[in-house]
């Protein structure tokens, strides 16, 4: 299942979540921690997030519409099958990499009324990046 993730100050990115007995594991690995969906939109699409990334602490990521306020943790967007989650398909895809190009500072709120200021995001570097080769320069 391809799903678009959006980690507080960072670009989205896609990144696929493998069928099999760990599949729910890794969906909480992704959210670090039980995963809550909510529908903020007309679309077939769901948002994953950390179902207790607020009383945990977890930072602010992005404001959500549809009177959910906001997100605080990382979180996926992911399509909606007939009864699980599926992949996200490549026109939404291109749409939430847009929608949540730029991160979020909470500045206040009022309800779900949040008041934010839209900064840059910065590409999400690997995990684990190659190592360079290290050239000798011999003195001549």
């Amino acid at each position: 299942m391809n799903v678009l993730v959006v980690e507080p100050g960072y670009l989205p990115y896609e990144k696929e979540i493998k069928d099999g007995a760990d599949h729910l594991e890794q969906m909480q690995a992704i959210v670090g921690g039980l995963i809550e969906p909510i529908y903020p939109y007309h679309e077939e699409v769901a948002i994953v997030c950390n179902e207790e990334g607020l009383i945990n602490g977890l930072p602010f990521n992005r404001s959500v519409p549809g009177g959910y306020g906001g997100v605080f943790g990382t979180f996926f967007i992911c399509g909606l099958g007939e009864d699980n989650f599926c992949s996200l398909p490549p026109d939404l895809m291109e749409r939430f990499k847009s929608e949540y190009a730029h991160s979020e500072i909470l500045i206040g709120a009022e309800g779900d009324k949040l008041y934010t200021l839209k900064v840059s995001s910065h590409p999400k570097q690997p995990e684990n990046p190659p190592h360079e080769k290290q050239h000798s320069n011999p003195e001549r």
